[in-house]
């Protein structure tokens, strides 16, 4: 069993009056994340910074993380990651 952390940018948007998750994107590193969610945040409502730590073989999902938040994110965001 191989464990990886992969860190992805979730971005957030505005649709229906509402908001909701827009597109993610994979980062190479953590610090290389933060910068590009902290410049999502400034032209949209917000972003988030997460880490998912998977088996690199079988895809299993061990944990899942918002590591930063940047500007507006839904208030249960981090609760349906976990859920």
């Amino acid at each position: 069993m191989t464990l990886k952390t992969t860190i992805i940018v979730q971005s957030f948007v505005i649709k229906r009056k509402r908001l909701v998750p827009g597109d993610r994107e994979v980062a190479a590193t953590e610090s290389g994340a933060r910068k590009k969610a902290a410049a999502l945040a400034s032209r949209l409502p917000g972003a988030a910074v997460i880490a998912v730590r998977a088996d690199d073989e079988t895809g299993e999902v061990e944990s899942v993380k918002v590591v930063e938040r940047f500007g507006e994110i839904p208030d249960d965001f981090e609760e349906r990651l976990l859920g």
